[in-house]
């Protein structure tokens, strides 16, 4: 404690847990006795409450650091809950019930082995013992990382609560004194636990509870404390009563302390006469007696009385030895003392007396000493609770220094009119710190009477429940339908005051204080009270001059250390004009204040405001007092600036450096987790709001102060010297404070959003664009059960850190006992101010709150910021802008991004935005910023923001063609993507690197395709850019799959809107070629056939001379695209193209090609099964298909187109007619079809036809339109007619008898139709004789004026000799001579012709 008395002197604050996190989950355990168990006792103690600190709880590398455990006990009830300043602890609370007993007050004692933590208890008719595992024990390691671990009680279930070696019923004799309710207790070197209880027959008696670890039942000892003959003869004959018998009540001890030695207890006593004894228990004798009425001046009086209200206590130093404590209670006063126990030789011990100290207050509750100091804790009737300390070893004068206790909350809410009830009181009941969470819990229930219990509620969800049955409440209560406005409000205020009275009345209730717990190790003082546990923390000296009483202000001010008097005056007297001021300023004038500051307005307008008010309602001379006060300050302006310098926390550096100390890591990591915990986390930023809460109204005052000494303006006042400007410089400066600590006091009280994790999601993601995911003050924000306030998310997430490593230098030892709690506290308070300070260059709160996705928060305070404060003007605009985008207002965005622009270069914030290694606009630090932006914007899709900004980044980056090909890059991207076809071109047109520009004419190819804006595509000019547009297309046209892009099509449309006819004709026969290479379906069948149209079209149109086309190469244009240039397929190196000929297209080689295409569409529309085959198929073998097809006009067309014989296509018919000659019923019905399919010469209607009669016709009609030399489709025809064995038809026969007989003959020989030949020749024989010559198309028949005629004579002679073969066959025979009669018949005639002729020519 003494290393904190610097800090001491400057005065302790009281800050209150009001925890906003669901109610603490209590496990619950009952203990009652085996059997008929302990009768029911009638007797309840006072409630009480205690804690025990870790013996190591004050080295840095300790598992035990900062870790409490603090108890409570309400009649048979002891809570017991571990808490940490470190680490959020789970399971950390219990409840044990002690069925028909009550535990007695100060009954619980905490103690701490290798191995264990034990707890042991006394009740009035048992004592018990519970043993956890130590936390040493408890964790695998040494070193705690995480911000949540198991608490010792996690494991309550498995301690033995009920083992009979762990209690012990306290005996009937020698029983325990219902007039005491003293009580000590201790471990014994073997692990057996001792109780010291008064004994009922006087005197103290001692149980021994076995080591839990002994084997076999030890049975409990009871040991009475007797006097031994040496002390007999020593201390005048003192006998214990228990052995006079003839015991009082003033032999009662009240209070117990004991101090453990190495093999021994010391057991110190109080007395109800006033007497301190000390007892040895290892040798059961009274050591010492002192009477401590000796050391109390006045004592006659209480000589008389029972000391029942004396309490005593130990204070151990190694150094200094034993200090013991004495209060002693009297009657409208009370007197500590302080002894030292001083031994000599023999066992003689003595008090050396210290210091005594007197108090007036009445009822102490509690007091802790310590070997320099005595805190102490007061309760009165009227429930003011008063806290107060002393050093007894440097205050002579024996002033007590009083802390600021927490005052209870205003017992009414005053509502304006202007104010919504509801919302009002709702705001004043869930303030954070205002109400606990069992309070409003408990006032709940109260309210809702009969409603169900309610336990385990979150803030939240408590809030809503309030909400709900209020409003339940009011609408039960209310039975008119209509009623106005004045009426409803007044009905509301009524309901919601009563709840607020509930929530008073619990609070004061919880609020009541129990006991101090103060840690030796770091100085740090705890108020335990019935519902929660408060601490005592240092405030500075401002502070603590303003709360001080007004009796105690001139000595703390002397004691400060100001050496002049004549200063220490003056501050005196400004602290007490101060006062003056603040105690008549009415709630109405402190709202003009509380609006001025709200709604950005200058405070020296309010503060002259207030001030005309005062002087206007000035009915208590309060003016007469300032005045005479003032007369009394020497130098009132040096005093206001001394006030005024303690308040400010501005600081010239930039904190984010002085943060950067690299530690080693064993030491970072053993202090991540130092101060982190939630309790500590609230603790300080309670100190931040309570300290911003008081200097905002000491700059109120000083305000209204500075502007009542402007209206004096009298030099006797002002001091000779003072200038007016000094005057109007601090005005300024005290108006800058007190909008400082207004903004602090809103951060404090603003409490933090519950985030959804997919804004958290998108936050990162615009964190990363930004690259700030690596800063610490970027981390993503936990889903915390409770609310916190955005200054305790802030110091928890990214201050507490910042902080720590600022405290300890990178030589730390983590064994050292160093941690001072008041210095701690002040110093991570005062930086947490200064990182908070509005004016200082650090931005980590504004950056934190945007990386925990905190908008409103943060919008609103940079609303609160702006006007007035000159520091991180563009890091403020900028956040307001991230606000903005978020919020949906992205124009607002770009205006705020615009404005930040001027500042980079200028404050750290944006320039580590900018520090990056991946900004493509590297030439000046503003065209990072925008870079920057342009991602920001691009991340979020604001397109048309985008090319705002990135327009206006074009004018900054006029001489950097680099930046500009970025942003113009930029600019043609987004216009693009809205479908800003005309601008996005003139962009890429502007574009002054040909690279960019070539990259961006082939997405606007690319994305025009896709959108099927294809006429803006055509119709761009494309200055200087025609080729390589042409070689974007074609490119695209030759990679991508045919059927799905129109590339060839947009090429084509491309050439003819230029009219360049040849290469629109050269795409598009370019296009059917690969159609019919790669697309095997009748849509693509189709689109080739239409594709040889457009190119046949195209070349139509151009001169003769000119119409021709280079035949599109087939090779490495089609190849896949993105292969190897330099490899094959399957990876081998590919050979080198040899010099290929060029071939040219001409017209008619396009016509012949466009009828292929047309006559393959046509097979492939007939006969689907043929589509995928023809594409490859030369015109020959198409033939073939059409045929099986049956498609003969269609065939004789490809043939005539090729010059292609038509004798497959007569085989193919005669083939088909006579199928269906012999063929059924379903080769008739198929037949229709593909009669169908051809053009029949004309239409019979005169008579029913069938199928094979019209493929007979169609086949006849063949053989009349393409007639030939020497008729060869006739033979043909009648040889396959003949090959099958089908009988000629007689209109075959007589169209082939007027073209070729002979053959006719010689077809008939081959198939040995002799019988048809023998008619053949007959019928021959007789036309060239006359007889019907037109039969056989002879025109002349055999005459000597005629023409010579000739006869077949070889094939005859064939026929003749077949006959004359075979001489057996009667018919034969026949046949034989009728043809060589009637030869000798044709052979007379030519011999008559003959001679004739000769005659005629001789």
């Amino acid at each position: 404690m003494a290393a904190a008395v610097g800090f001491a002197e400057r005065g302790y604050l009281e800050l209150g847990g009001a925890e906003r996190g669901a109610c603490r989950r209590v496990r619950e355990l009952v203990f009652s006795l085996p059997g008929a168990g302990a009768p029911p006792t009638a007797i309840r103690y006072a409630d009480s409450a205690g804690g025990y600190w870790y013996q190591e709880n004050a080295q840095l590398g300790s598992v035990t650091r900062n870790r409490f455990i603090h108890w409570a006990t309400s009649g048979g009830t002891l809570e017991l809950i571990e808490e940490s300043l470190d680490i959020n602890l789970l399971n950390n609370a219990i409840q044990l019930r002690f069925q028909n007993c009550s535990l007695l007050p100060g009954g619980v004692h905490i103690f701490e082995t290798q191995n264990n933590v034990v707890i042991l208890i006394s009740t009035n008719q048992t004592v018990h013992r519970l043993i956890f595992p130590h936390p040493t024990r408890l964790y695998r390691s040494e070193l705690i990382t995480e911000s949540n671990i198991q608490s010792v009680f996690t494991d309550i279930g498995k301690v033995h609560f009920r083992d009979p070696l762990n209690y012990c019923v306290i005996p009937t004799i020698p029983s325990l004194s219902t007039n005491s309710t003293a009580s000590a207790a201790w471990l014994t070197s073997d692990g057996g636990a001792l109780f010291a209880l008064p004994s009922a027959s006087g005197g103290i008696f001692v149980l021994n509870l076995p080591s839990h670890d002994t084997y076999g039942m030890v049975p409990t000892t009871v040991v009475e404390l007797k006097q031994s003959s040496v002390m007999q003869r020593l201390l005048t004959g003192w006998m214990p009563t228990a052995i006079r018998g003839d015991q009082g009540p003033s032999d009662l001890p009240v209070s117990f302390s004991v101090h453990c030695r190495e093999h021994d207890a010391l057991l110190f006593a109080l007395y109800q006469d006033h007497k301190l004894r000390m007892w040895s228990y290892k040798d059961q004798m009274c050591l010492m007696v002192a009477d401590m009425l000796e050391f109390v001046p006045v004592n006659k009086d209480l000589r008389l009385a029972a000391g029942t209200g004396h309490k005593l206590q130990l204070a151990y130093s190694e150094t200094l030895g034993l200090y013991i404590g004495v209060y002693l209670h009297a009657p409208k006063q009370g007197q500590f003392c302080v002894f030292q126990l001083v031994s000599t030789e023999s066992q003689h011990y003595s008090l050396d007396h210290i210091s005594s100290l007197f108090t007036s207050q009445e009822t102490l509750i509690d007091f802790a000493l310590t070997t320099a100091e005595i805190w102490a804790l007061w309760h009165d009737d009227e429930n003011q609770t008063t806290v107060k300390y002393i050093n007894f070893e440097h205050n002579v004068a024996g002033q007590w220094n009083q802390v600021s206790v927490q005052p209870l909350p205003a017992d009414e809410v005053d509502i304006r009119d202007d104010q919504d009830p509801r919302e009002t009181f709702t705001e004043a009941i869930f303030m954070p710190g205002q109400f606990t969470n069992a309070a409003l819990l408990k006032a709940l229930q109260i309210f809702s009477q009969g409603a169900e219990r309610l336990t385990d509620l979150s803030w939240d969800e408590l809030k809503k429940e309030i909400t709900i049955a209020l409003e339940n409440e009011f609408q039960g209560n209310v039975t008119e339908y209509e009623f106005s406005h004045e009426v409803f409000r007044q009905l509301q205020i009524e309901f919601w005051s009563k709840f607020y009275a509930y929530c008073v009345q619990y609070q004061e209730e919880l609020s009541r204080p129990l006991a101090l717990l103060l840690n030796h190790c770091t100085s740090m003082v705890c108020l335990l009270k019935k519902g929660y546990l408060s601490f005592l923390v240092p405030c500075s000296l401002m502070d603590h001059l303003f709360l001080l009483p007004d009796e105690q202000l001139m000595n703390e001010v002397e004691s400060t250390g100001f050496d002049e008097s004549e200063f220490s005056h003056d501050l005196v007297s400004i602290v007490q004009c101060l006062r003056l001021i603040g105690e008549s300023v009415s709630v109405e004038m402190a709202l003009t204040m509380e609006m001025a500051c709200c709604r950005l307005q200058p405070p020296e307008r309010a503060a002259e405001q207030i001030l005309k008010d005062l002087i206007a309602n000035d009915t208590e001379n309060l003016m007469e007092d300032i005045h005479s006060k003032l007369q009394e300050i020497k130098n009132p302006i040096n005093a206001i600036g001394v006030l005024i310098r303690e308040m400010d926390y501005e600081t010239d550096v930039e904190m984010e450096r002085g943060f950067d100390i690299v530690q080693p890591l064993s030491v970072r990591m053993h202090l991540s987790q130092l101060y982190g915990s939630s309790t500590t986390v609230s603790m300080v930023c309670r100190c931040v709001y309570k300290m911003s809460m008081t200097r905002f109204l000491i700059c109120r005052d000083l305000l209204i102060l500075q502007q009542l000494l402007l209206r004096l303006g009298d030099a006797v006042i002002l001091g000779g010297g003072q200038l007016f400007h000094t005057q109007q410089s601090l005005l300024h400066r005290t108006s800058l404070l007190i909008l400082s600590y207004y903004l602090i006091r809103w951060a404090s009280q603003r409490l933090a959003s519950d985030v959804p994790v997919d804004e958290l999601e998108s936050n990162l993601q615009h964190l990363s664009v930004l690259k700030l995911t690596d800063s610490t003050a970027i981390t993503p924000l936990k889903l915390v059960s409770s609310p916190q306030t955005i200054v305790e998310l802030f110091f928890q997430e990214v201050a507490r850190k910042r902080i720590i490593s600022q405290l300890f230098p990178p030589n730390t030892a983590l064994d050292e006992s160093g941690l001072s709690w008041p210095q701690m506290f002040s110093a991570i308070s005062s930086y947490l101010l200064q990182f908070l300070w509005p004016s200082n260059p650090s931005f980590l709160f504004p950056e934190c709150l945007m990386g925990a996705c905190q908008y409103a928060q943060l919008q609103e305070y940079i609303r609160l910021l702006e006007p007035w404060c000159h520091v991180n003007m563009g890091s403020c605009r900028f956040m307001m802008g991230r606000c903005y985008l978020v919020m949906g207002e992205g124009h607002k965005a770009l205006d705020c991004f615009c404005q930040a622009a001027s500042e980079v270069g200028k404050e750290e914030f944006l320039d580590r935005l900018i520090r990056s290694e991946d900004v493509e606009m590297a030439s000046t630090p503003r065209l990072q910023y925008y870079d920057k932006v342009l991602r920001l914007l691009d991340t979020v899709g604001l397109p048309e923001l985008i090319i705002q900004l990135a327009t206006l980044a074009i004018t900054e980056a006029a001489d950097d063609w680099r930046s500009q090909a970025t942003l113009r890059t930029c600019i043609f991207k987004h216009h693009l993507d809205l479908g800003h076809n005309s601008q996005a071109y003139e962009a890429m047109t502007h574009n002054p690197d040909s690279s960019r520009q070539l990259d961006c004419l082939r997405q606007l190819v690319v994305v025009l395709c896709e959108r099927s804006q294809l006429q803006d595509l055509v119709e761009f000019p494309y200055v200087n850019l025609h080729n390589e547009v042409v070689g974007i297309i074609e490119y695209r046209a030759r990679a991508v799959d045919l059927m799905t892009h129109n590339y060839y099509e947009l090429l084509y449309a491309f050439h003819i809107y230029r009219h360049n006819y040849r290469k629109a004709g050269t795409v598009m026969f370019e296009y059917g070629m690969r159609l019919g290479r790669e697309v095997r379906t009748l849509p693509g069948l189709q689109k080739q056939a239409n594709c040889y149209l457009a190119a046949l079209n195209c070349l139509r149109l151009i001169r003769p001379e000119y119409a021709w086309i280079v035949q599109p190469a087939s090779g490495a244009v089609y190849e896949r695209p993105g292969a190897s240039p330099k490899r094959s397929h399957d990876g081998e190196c590919a050979a080198a193209p040899t010099g290929s000929q060029i071939e040219i297209l001409e017209l008619q080689d396009l016509e012949k090609e466009c009828v292929l295409a047309r006559i393959r569409l046509t097979l492939a529309q007939h006969d689907p099964t043929t589509t995928a085959i023809t594409g490859n198929l030369s015109p020959k073998e198409l033939v073939t298909l059409l045929v099986q097809a049956g498609l003969f006009d269609t065939a004789i067309s490809l043939c005539q187109t090729y010059n292609l014989s038509l004798r497959p296509v007569f085989e193919g018919l005669t083939f088909k007619c006579i199928k269906l000659q012999f063929g059924g019923e379903a080769a008739l019905t198929e037949a229709w079809d593909w009669l169908a399919a051809n053009q029949f010469s004309s239409v019979i209607t005169t008579k029913e036809t069938s199928a094979t009669d019209e493929a007979w016709r169609l086949l006849s009609s063949y053989l009349d339109r393409y007639k030939s030399q020497n008729s060869p489709y006739h033979r043909c025809v009648i040889n396959k007619l003949l090959s099958h064995g089908v009988p000629l038809p007689n209109w075959l026969i007589n169209s082939y008898k007027k073209v070729d007989a002979a053959e006719l003959l010689r077809l008939y020989l081959n198939y040995d139709l002799l019988e048809e030949a023998v008619d053949l020749v007959l019928e021959y024989v007789d036309a060239l004789l006359g007889k019907g010559p037109h039969y056989f198309g002879i025109e002349y028949p055999l005459s000597a004026t005629t023409p010579m005629v000739w006869l077949p004579y070889s094939a005859i002679d064939q026929l003749l000799q077949v006959l004359g073969e075979n001489t057996t066959n009667h018919h034969n025979t026949v046949l034989y001579q009728k043809v060589h009669d009637k030869l000798e018949v044709y052979q007379s005639q030519v011999d008559k012709a003959t001679r004739v002729l000769l005659y005629h020519r001789n």
